[in-house]
């Protein structure tokens, strides 16, 4: 039986010009992904744990949002993202294959409704052992889906149940974060440190992805959003939180927190940037850059 883990929460300072800065004191925590709902509730998934957590706005006490733990033992999860478009809190949800070595897993797109957490969809990823890892709502209002481990991105079309392979490509192997920005599909390389724009035809399909180079080192980028014509990713190697501006196959990166163990995931929201930092247990949040 997995144990609970409770998330003591504690407000450090809050300011009406400044950003709130919430610690989760558990350690052990590992929250992974965060996302900011339409009313300001916070939703932070737990990579220890089978359970999506809830702040809401104005609360410092965090509550059991999604309990995942029939799925099996060593369920948890990646992705979070609020999308208030259709209501839906969308999770990767990771489980264990039982008995298989070496290890495998199997992991599912699912969604619940923001305000109940009601499950709405459920959708295993093909693939012996897949890695759910991170989505974006593109222009066209579908989600786009990461597999890390089987370099492929899916495509759920408004409206449906099922998901379809949008892009396979070798490059993508390892692929990690996603965001559209101005209306351009964006995705990191967790494993080779990579940032990617994948171009797409007058047909309406994905071409091969184009190298962007980034002009300062990131390591291991993970979560990544976009906002106020940036991108903002957090990366695991390197303990940053950083905002990366595009220039045609360029980025520019401008480092906006150091110091961190193991950030993974970052969510912009308003007047705040979110991030965490999965080795403390840890959720942060500072003022958005200008």
């Amino acid at each position: 039986m997995i144990r609970a883990v409770c998330f003591a929460l504690a407000l450090l300072a809050t300011a009406a010009s400044s950003a709130a800065e919430i610690v989760v004191h558990d350690g052990g925590s590992q929250p992974e992904s965060m996302a900011v709902g339409p009313d300001g509730t916070l939703y932070v998934g737990s990579a220890s744990t089978p359970y999506v957590y809830t702040v809401k706005k104005g609360h410092t006490t965090a509550t059991r949002f999604i309990d995942a733990s029939a799925a099996g033992p060593g369920t948890f999860f990646f992705g979070v993202l609020a999308d208030a478009a259709t209501h839906t809190l969308w999770t990767c949800q990771l489980t264990p294959v039982a008995g298989a070595t070496p290890v495998r897993r199997s992991t599912a797109l699912r969604g619940f409704d923001l305000k109940s957490g009601a499950p709405k969809l459920s959708w295993t990823l093909p693939g012996d052992n897949s890695t759910c890892n991170d989505f974006a709502v593109g222009p066209d209002k579908a989600l786009y889906i990461t597999d890390t481990a089987n370099q492929k991105i899916y495509r759920l079309a408004p409206g449906t149940q099922v998901p379809k392979l949008y892009l396979d490509h070798r490059s993508l192997l390892g692929i990690d974060g996603i965001a559209f920005l101005d209306g351009t599909l964006y995705v990191n390389n967790v494993f080779f440190n990579k940032l990617y724009r994948v171009p797409v035809g007058a047909d309406g399909k994905p071409g091969t992805p184009v190298d962007i180079w980034m002009d300062a080192p990131v390591h291991g980028p993970d979560g990544m959003r976009a906002a106020n014509g940036k991108l903002f990713v957090a990366a695991n190697g390197s303990g940053e939180i950083s905002s990366l501006t595009i220039n045609g196959n360029t980025a520019h990166v401008t480092v906006i927190k150091d110091g961190l163990k193991t950030p993974t995931g970052v969510e912009p929201a308003g007047d705040t940037l979110w991030f965490t930092e999965r080795a403390t247990g840890k959720v942060w949040s500072v003022p958005m850059p200008e």
